[in-house]
């Protein structure tokens, strides 16, 4: 099993995901961290490197999540899965305040991720505020 994703999957990735990453929405061209291929299911629990498990991910999101797949409902404390960006759709598990800038989560798993994974973490909200008064948030896919 290969560990590291090829230079083929990390392009299919990353063109899949319209160079956003797959959690938080920032875009890679405008990330102060890298961007990288994310095993949802993490190879340290059986996981493959594989197009269908993979997502792209700042490297924020990607530390933030290191190899979760679960965490509590901050709203009731039970455990429920992480997002799973191939089998689930973002806007079913979350949306954007008013002002576009938090992430907000709209089921078990949306604020589960949320709360996991930092998606509202200062220097993204900030990114966030900029990217709006420039045109370039939210993601064109997130409100069409």
């Amino acid at each position: 099993m290969a560990e590291f994703p090829t230079p083929a999957q990390r392009q299919a990735v990353a063109a899949r995901a319209g160079s956003v990453c797959e959690y938080c929405r920032s875009p890679a061209r405008y990330g102060v961290q890298s961007f990288e291929c994310e095993h949802i299911n993490p190879l340290s629990q059986g996981g493959a490197t594989t197009l269908d498990n993979l997502a792209y991910a700042c490297g924020g999101c990607n530390r933030s999540k290191a190899a979760r797949t679960s965490a509590p409902d901050p709203e009731d404390g039970s455990r429920t899965s992480l997002f799973h960006p191939r089998t689930q759709d973002w806007d079913d598990h979350f949306a954007w305040s008013d002002d576009f800038t938090l992430i907000i989560g709209l089921t078990a798993v949306g604020r589960a991720t949320v709360d996991a994974l930092h998606l509202n973490r200062p220097g993204v909200v900030n990114l966030r505020k900029v990217l709006l008064g420039i045109g370039e948030h939210p993601p064109k896919s997130d409100y069409d």
